[in-house]
């Protein structure tokens, strides 16, 4: 109990203390007539408000920075959406000058063969390995028929083996069971080029005095009557010779199928025209 009187005239002795203390600084001024109490409780207030003035203006620069910010992400995603519209521009117009290459370089061939021919647009290629072929977009009411040749720019694609009214289906040199009557350009040496199923021909029945090797150039002869004189085959790769006769003599094709988008078909051949002549 008295500790309890002791402690409550203990906060009544300071608080008069302190009563006293404003009370003097009410009175007291400073040197420009401003009461001390006066000056004190400002300066307390003003920093109050430079706390408050500064956490204000934190808030409001971060305000600005996130805002600005999101800005930048903005215009990011706009550069990034220009940037893959154009990438796709550009692509569509290689893919167009590529085209037009093709085009261009079948009008050529066109041009420069006197040969009747078709121009068609690969479609299709062979769903199995072990029958190489590939589907163009004309058929028998475009004028397209059965055993006729097939040719690029770069040389012989193979022939029509099956033609629909609207479509055919082209056999390609390399199909194992395929063969044109070829000869060494230089030399003059022929014999048949058969198919592999791989990605290369091999030359058969080459005499085993005939002057041919790596590079030699193999050119249709003509007399298989399906392929035109003078087309481009493929290049010998290499040359194996066995007890005076060539045992394998492999060409590597001049037309790689996998990339051909467009095609001439041979309407009728020289020979062929002729005769209705």
């Amino acid at each position: 109990m008295m500790l309890d009187i002791r402690q409550r005239t203990g906060w009544l002795f300071t608080g008069v203390v302190l009563a006293q203390l404003v009370l003097i600084s009410a009175q007291v001024t400073t040197r420009t007539g401003v009461p001390m109490l006066e000056v004190a409780v400002f300066g307390s207030v003003a920093e109050v408000q430079r706390l408050a003035s500064g956490v204000m203006q934190g808030a409001d620069d971060s305000w600005h920075q996130y805002i600005a910010l999101q800005e930048v992400r903005r215009e990011n995603a706009n550069l990034k959406t220009r940037m893959a519209e154009l990438q796709i521009q550009l692509q569509q117009e290689r893919a167009l000058a590529q085209e037009t290459r093709t085009v261009k370089s079948l009008l050529d061939l066109r041009a420069q063969t006197p040969l009747v021919t078709i121009a068609a647009s690969v479609i299709a290629g062979a769903a199995s390995p072990d029958f190489r072929t590939l589907t163009i977009d004309k058929g028998t009411r475009q004028g397209v028929l059965g055993d006729a040749a097939v040719i690029a720019p770069a040389g012989i694609v193979g022939r029509v083996i099956t033609p629909a009214p609207r479509a055919a289906k082209v056999q390609l040199l390399v199909d194992r069971n395929a063969a044109v009557a070829g000869l060494v350009e230089r030399t003059r040496a022929q014999g048949l080029v058969v198919g592999t199923g791989g990605e290369r021909l091999e030359m058969s029945y080459v005499p085993g005095t005939a002057d041919i090797r790596a590079g030699d150039r193999i050119v249709s002869s003509g007399i298989d009557g399906i392929y035109p004189k003078g087309f481009a085959i493929g290049q010998i790769e290499s040359v194996q010779r066995g007890s005076g006769e060539y045992t394998r003599v492999v060409v590597k094709p001049a037309v790689e199928a996998s990339a051909l988008e467009a095609v001439l078909v041979v309407g009728k051949t020289p020979a062929s025209r002729e005769g209705q002549e």
